[in-house]
């Protein structure tokens, strides 16, 4: 159940963190903004849970960051049109590994 607050947590955190480049720019708007606080504060609240139910905080917070960083690059690459490289995606697949790495080796 811990894996699911925490899945939460991440779908959270790339909403709120993809919300921003809305919420930026020329006068404050309103609902991206909404989306940025509302997201954040779920995604703090969806992790708390998942360290709660036992999700080891060095797996949680290594699985949060890694899986999000992944998913903004793509969403940002799809939605924004922004560059991505070989040496981008390398990156992503290192960080995936590690991730992986991570939560194979720790004893729970």
């Amino acid at each position: 159940m811990g894996y699911l607050y925490l899945a939460g947590a991440i779908i959270a955190e790339v909403l709120a963190t993809t919300a921003l480049k809305f919420a930026t720019g020329e006068g404050s708007k309103l609902v991206p903004s909404v989306v940025v606080v509302l997201g954040y504060v779920g995604a703090f609240a969806l992790l708390s849970q998942s360290l709660s139910k036992g999700v080891p905080l060095g797996i949680a917070y290594a699985i949060w960051a890694g899986v999000g960083v992944v998913l903004v690059v793509i969403i940002s690459w799809l939605l924004f049109k922004e560059s991505l490289s070989l040496v981008q995606v390398a990156g992503m697949v290192l960080v995936v590994g590690g991730v992986t790495m991570l939560e194979l080796g720790g004893k729970h």
